[in-house]
């Protein structure tokens, strides 16, 4: 932001600096909030609070930390009517609630077909068998004894903000963005284990299907395959959770989340593609001559501001405030994000926290001024290829309104003068 913007309103650093003096700037408005005198001494200062005159719960009550109760509303959600049944559902990672990159794997978005199942690390089996050499069977203990990669990739549903396409619909950034994560995997690339089995010459792409009943069944390109997918058995450092296919799962990189096959049992070297049931009538996106886009498996750059949004207001007056969010692309890498505190008219670059990963969400901030007016708030990616990410209406433009997939459009939120905040459009 430039300097001058400034000029006439109180600098961050005047106003942390009253906060820091004796806490008295921030205590003048708690105090005349609660009704008291103005600069009134804060008990919560100047009182011995009973959690400093005791002691408090022994940590090996709770072996596995779980998070304190004030953040109990920091959980995953779904949406009722956009799925028969919960046995196939869709579950929306808090994202308004996190900052930072990676999404803990206790609230990461997941997506099942026929419920999450128990498969016990023994009773585990891995096959590779088609157009190979050696059709071989892996147990969990064979794929840990492969060298091993971490790597921190999105994970996209390929229907993550499809209800939008015809407008705003879900009022929360939690449902219209909510269907991604971002973790660290650990777990063996794998075109180790096809070198293993020996790929025949004819053989042009892999089959991967999961042990559940629904299987799932893909087909991925062998030269993708070779390139960045991995067969991951962790998660931020600790065991794959029962929901993301414990013990075994398919990770790749930058593709429709569909495509990460959960308790992945089996991978078939083809020449062809081998098209499922589920693959031949779902994930095409239908375009408005009635013809379809097939195998668009790669997610475009796409952004959305976490907070302020409907589901994070902004709680105080004006004066200083950071407007966050995060930024993704399946080709590689955020290069800039752009917001708007005027539905698109005129855009400030935010700063990206830290190094962009590779496939991998990226946090933005902008460290702003509020003046307590009304504003619509957006947010804008682009990636390393130099890819723009696209308003609703140049969407709309090429791809019509049929679809309820790779949805990247730019998202708005009005947010009022009240610090509240709705999903709108604008033209």
């Amino acid at each position: 932001m430039d300097d001058t913007s400034h000029t006439n309103s109180p600098s961050r650093r005047r106003f942390l600096g009253g906060v820091a003096l004796g806490g008295m700037g921030l205590v003048a408005g708690r105090a005349m909030a609660e009704g008291h005198a103005a600069g009134a001494p804060d008990p919560l200062i100047t009182e011995l609070q009973d959690w400093a005159n005791g002691l408090g719960d022994g940590v090996d009550a709770t072996p596995y930390g779980m998070p304190i109760r004030f953040e109990g509303d920091v959980i995953r959600r779904n949406v009722p009517w956009l799925t028969a049944d919960p046995i196939s559902s869709i579950n929306f990672t808090p994202i308004h609630a996190l900052d930072g990159t990676i999404t803990p794997q206790g609230c990461a978005f997941e997506r099942h077909h026929s419920g999450a199942i128990e498969l016990a690390k023994e009773d585990y089996r891995l096959m590779i068998n088609g157009l190979v050499d050696r059709p071989l069977v892996f147990t969990y203990a064979d794929l840990e004894r492969f060298p091993r990669v971490n790597h921190v990739y999105f994970c996209e549903c390929a229907a993550n903000t499809g209800m939008e396409w015809a407008g705003a619909q879900l009022n929360g950034a939690q449902f219209t963005h909510g269907m991604i994560h971002n973790m660290e995997y650990t777990g063996v690339k794998l075109s180790t284990l096809l070198e293993e089995a020996g790929v025949n010459p004819e053989g042009k792409w892999v089959y991967v299907e999961g042990a559940d009943a629904s299987s799932n069944g893909r087909s991925i390109p062998l030269e993708k395959a070779m390139d960045d997918v991995i067969v991951a058995f962790k998660a931020n450092g600790e065991a794959l959770r029962k929901e993301h296919g414990y013990p075994v799962r398919l990770v790749v990189p930058g593709w429709e989340g569909n495509m990460w096959v959960k308790w992945l049992r089996r991978i078939e070297v083809a020449a062809q593609a081998v098209e499922s049931r589920e693959e031949t009538s779902k994930y095409t996106d239908t375009m408005a001559d009635g013809t379809s886009r097939k195998w668009t498996w790669v997610m475009d750059a796409k952004s959305v501001v976490t907070s302020p949004s409907p589901q994070m207001p902004i709680t105080h007056g004006p004066g200083p405030l950071v407007i966050s969010g995060m930024a993704w692309s399946g080709r590689g890498k955020i290069t800039r994000v752009d917001v708007s505190t005027d539905g698109g008219m005129n855009w400030q670059t935010a700063r990206l926290a830290g190094e962009p990963g590779n496939k991998a969400l990226t946090r933005f901030y902008l460290d702003t001024q509020w003046d307590g007016s009304e504003m619509l708030l957006q947010s804008r990616a682009i990636d390393e290829t130099g890819y723009v990410q696209p308003t609703k209406e140049e969407l709309r433009a090429v791809r019509g309104e049929n679809s309820v997939y790779h949805n990247n459009c730019i998202q708005t939120w009005h947010v009022k003068t009240t610090g509240e905040a709705e999903n709108v459009e604008v033209s």
